[in-house]
């Protein structure tokens, strides 16, 4: 069963007559093509694929499994979309109420003969499990992170640069190796910078005895990557080891409680329990991870407030960290697809203590 086919199905199974999609990225899960302006609209029988003159042709060339219309000044999107709506007979109509704004809710709504019903979470709950071809778009946006990160520690990263310049030397390198761009605003941050979880790369410059995080990731065909990697310029003193080292080993016991069917809060229980029981519980203030797709940050969650069970298929993230006011900070990410009886690491980027120069 295809992605189309799935929403299809659940849209009937939620009693609905038709979803409408009119964010981007629901619209590229259901058609496979991303545009900043336009429509889908999903029945259980028939499928709907609005978009402007700017991306009529590559529409028409890429989306499958969909009518295809052009919208225009005198015939616009919501107009085409009530009248394809109206000769199928369709009344309950699903929508994305944590995307669509209240205003252009109260513009659909112009259109009689129509009841508008929440749906968001009907496709968000189905974006979270991935199939094959989305999980290899990962890895494949993955392995270009991993280059790029692998040249700038071995030729790149030294005392006397700025943290902005080795991010925009990571940036660089994730567009040279195919990349379509960073998969989200990276992060590079060194010495005291390092403790605040999500720092922005600025003028600071790396010193001797620094310890550097980098998180950052690709995005490559539609869909993006994950990874977190932290390390010492020259030698790291006994406090950096021993953090890292209960970093590591959180990381491992929650990797190690991951598998279909369990919850977010008990995965992250399983390595929160490990940096509490260092002494160092107050100092891992965030989740110990999210799901990753077409967005950075989707479902499911891995965290306290997690309470659904984790579906196999979806890809999450493994990133617990400690950070130290004022001193230092580390954390190690990883990216997981997960499975009925475990889960498959899909970062292959070592992450055993490293000390550069």
């Amino acid at each position: 069963m295809n992605r189309l086919q799935a929403i299809q199905n659940a849209v009937r199974d939620e009693g609905l007559d038709a979803l409408l999609l009119t964010s981007p990225v629901a619209r590229q899960y259901a058609a496979g093509f991303r545009s900043s302006a336009g429509a889908a609209v999903v029945t259980p029988e028939a499928c709907l694929f609005l978009t402007d003159f700017r991306y009529i042709e590559a529409a028409r060339e890429r989306v499958r499994g969909m009518e295809v219309r052009m919208t225009t000044h005198e015939r616009p999107l919501r107009k085409q979309a009530a009248e394809w709506l109206y000769d199928r007979g369709a009344i309950e109509i699903g929508f994305e109420a944590d995307t669509l704004t209240a205003e252009e809710l109260e513009l659909w709504q112009k259109e009689p003969g129509f009841r508008f019903r929440p749906a968001h979470k009907l496709a968000r709950d189905l974006r979270m499990r991935k199939d094959e071809g989305e999980i290899r778009a990962i890895e494949a946006a993955q392995r270009v992170a991993e280059r790029a990160l692998s040249e700038v520690l071995e030729t790149v990263l030294r005392p006397g640069l700025t943290e902005r310049q080795v991010c925009a030397e990571l940036v660089y390198r994730l567009h040279l190796y195919g990349a379509d761009g960073p998969s989200f605003p990276p992060i590079v941050v060194s010495g005291p910078n390092s403790a605040l979880p999500h720092g922005e790369p600025g003028g600071r410059v790396l010193e001797r005895g620094d310890c550097v995080t980098v998180d950052f990731g690709a995005a490559l065909g539609g869909y993006g990557s994950d990874m977190t990697r932290t390390v010492f310029l020259g030698r790291a003193d006994d406090e950096q080891k021993r953090v890292y080292g209960v970093v590591l080993q959180a990381q491992e016991a929650g990797i190690a409680a991951i598998r279909a069917g369990r919850t977010g809060a008990e995965i992250d229980e399983a390595a929160r329990a490990v940096i509490r029981g260092a002494g160092y519980g107050d100092y891992f203030g965030h989740g110990f991870g999210h799901g990753v797709g077409i967005e950075i940050h989707e479902g499911p969650r891995l965290s306290v407030s997690g309470e659904d069970p984790i579906p196999a298929g979806a890809v999450v993230t493994a990133e617990p960290g400690i950070y130290l006011p004022g001193k230092f900070g580390v954390r190690i990410e990883d990216m997981l697809a997960v499975t009925e009886d475990g889960c498959r690491n899909l970062t292959r980027a070592p992450k055993e203590l490293r000390e550069i120069g």
